[in-house]
């Protein structure tokens, strides 16, 4: 038998499922997992020794928002990968790059800041996953496509429900879209451009996931003060539709609703008796979207992460800016639109209780393109691992690595990813459980993680000891 390509040796392998760890090498030939067990009499071509480490499956990103960032390769350094995230689930909250054929100026915010002044433009959703695989992205990723998108392509009249010929045209493009590779459709009625969306506008529009096996992600309606209405409608689409459904980055916005997931969590839990849904969140007791004005006065503090008419304000906290113009929080604010901001708005005893409910996926919901972006873009996977898993105790490290590796792996259908076991995809992260961190602050957002020694992407070295060594080794994943 000729030579294996890599043996990760003497490692403490996690296998994704929430199982005990287990102290074995992993043998990975032409991108996939071979052989595990005591492998040091086999040949190989290449070693990595893992003694005192932990070998986990790479990192799955549940919510993501690189759809530009896989067609930008990075020359040295990658938010994801030094992070040990090796597959992104990208196209979340309504918004997809494709397809989009309107000019850029009737493109609405916050699609607009979303997809950039670019003059790449994808008129069908194959032309934009034909230009990712094309360029070869630094992670794997799975695709879904935007109901806001289809809105800004279709309907006239964004400040009302579409019409039915406005949402068979909708239908069509999700078809497409999956026929071409997207794994379903995601919803953002949370944002102007959606708003006037209807539940019924939302199950027409997905009516081809079904058929096709799709499934669909909601940004909700509301996660504050009309949050349970909220949930209700998405659940109810959920049902209507057929599918699983996700419930995008759960939680409680503005200080009245401080302590209010132990009901939500407890409704989510009576419906999937009767249906699939999940969720996933993001560890931080801070959010990050657009500069809503409106919204900062339900906010402890309120800081910009980008400014398109102020940009000298970009990192400032909202108070300052407003001390120094002369103005009250929200007249500051819409100074500074279109802008960008982080909201501490949130709870952490909530973030906590979300995060540690058994059926909870972690997503980074990271905005690539914000000049002062929110620290989860770097920082979110060790994040749990170190600061909820080994220093708060929240729960085990291999329930840690079950969120974010087997557990997205099977609801979003991807089949070999996610598993430490033979025949499945070389994804590999080998860790030291007692040194890793995340670094990334509100201050310093772009910071790398500490304590990750190398990130594999279906059996290439992408990082090792902090340095990226490949960013062309991920792939397209379609669902199942």
């Amino acid at each position: 038998m000729p030579p294996l390509d890599l043996v990760i040796e003497g490692g403490d392998v996690i296998d994704g499922s929430a199982a005990p760890r287990v102290r074995q090498d992993v043998g990975v030939r032409g991108g996939v997992i071979e052989r595990l067990g005591d492998l040091r009499a086999v040949p190989a071509h290449r070693r990595i020794d893992a003694r005192g480490r932990i070998v986990a499956p790479g990192f799955i990103d549940a919510h993501a928002h690189d759809d530009r960032l896989l067609l930008e390769p990075p020359a040295d350094r990658h938010p994801k990968l030094m992070q040990g995230v090796t597959t992104v689930v990208a196209g979340n909250c309504g918004w997809s790059l494709a397809p989009l054929r309107i000019p850029f100026e009737r493109v609405p915010p916050p699609l607009r800041e979303f997809i950039g002044r670019d003059d790449r433009r994808f008129a069908r959703f194959g032309d934009y996953l034909a230009a990712v695989r094309g360029i070869g992205p630094a992670t794997n990723a799975a695709f879904l496509v935007g109901h806001t998108t289809l809105r800004a392509q279709h309907v006239r009249d964004l400040d009302r429900a579409a019409t039915p010929a406005e949402t068979a045209a909708m239908a069509r493009e999700v078809e497409e879209a999956l026929e071409a590779g997207a794994i379903g459709l995601s919803t953002g009625v949370f944002y102007a451009p959606a708003r006037a969306a209807t539940a019924h506008e939302m199950t027409a529009v997905g009516a081809p996931l079904r058929a096709r096996g799709g499934l669909i992600a909601m940004h909700i309606r509301d996660e504050s003060d009309a949050i349970d209405e909220a949930l209700h409608e998405a659940l109810g689409v959920g049902r209507a539709l057929g599918v699983p459904l996700v419930i995008s980055h759960h939680k409680l916005t503005g200080l009245a609703s401080h302590g209010r997931s132990a009901s939500t969590l407890h409704l989510l839990a009576r419906a999937a008796q009767g249906q699939p849904v999940c969720i996933d969140c993001y560890p931080y007791a801070a959010s990050s979207t657009l500069l809503i004005p409106a919204r900062v006065s339900q906010s402890a503090r309120v800081r910009i992460t980008w400014s398109e008419p102020m940009p000298q304000h970009t990192g400032r906290e909202l108070a300052d800016i407003a001390a120094e113009m002369g103005l009250g929080l929200e007249q500051a604010a819409q100074r500074l639109c279109p802008a960008g901001a982080v909201y501490f708005s949130m709870d952490e005893a909530d973030v906590q209780r979300i995060l540690a409910a058994p059926g909870t996926m972690v997503g980074s919901d990271g905005l690539p393109n914000d000049v002062q972006p929110h620290p989860r873009l770097w920082g979110a996977f060790p994040r749990v691992l170190g600061h909820y898993a080994r220093d708060l105790k929240l729960f085990a490290l291999e329930t840690a690595v079950h969120k974010m590796t087997g557990l997205p792996a099977a609801r979003f259908g991807l089949a070999g990813r996610g598993r430490i076991a033979a025949g499945c995809a070389a994804d590999l992260v080998v860790f030291d459980a007692a040194r890793i961190a995340d670094r990334a602050s509100y201050d310093d957002p772009l910071a790398a993680p500490a304590g990750i020694d190398a990130v594999l992407v279906n059996g290439r070295v992408a990082v090792a000891h902090g340095v990226l060594m490949d960013a062309h080794a991920g792939m397209v994943l379609r669902r199942g």
